[in-house]
């Protein structure tokens, strides 16, 4: 499964290539794309999994970027 959330700030590149990179090493991700510029997350995931993918692709971000936000609906 793959979907689109619009992220809210994030505010610099270098954070979204490190949330990208520590995304991409869970288990069940078939890619991901974090855009700085876009300010989107593209998150490509087994279908099975995909919310319990996101929600640790959810922690990571917070992590690394505490004020930045992926708005799920």
């Amino acid at each position: 499964m793959k979907k689109t959330f619009v992220m809210e700030d994030l505010d610099c590149a270098h954070c979204a290539a490190k949330m990208e990179e520590a995304i991409r090493k869970l288990e069940g991700v078939n890619s991901v794309t974090v855009s700085y510029i876009a300010q989107k997350f593209v998150l490509d995931a087994e279908d099975a999994r995909f919310d319990e993918i996101l929600k640790e692709a959810v922690k990571i971000c917070r992590k690394v970027e505490p004020d930045c936000r992926i708005i799920v609906k």
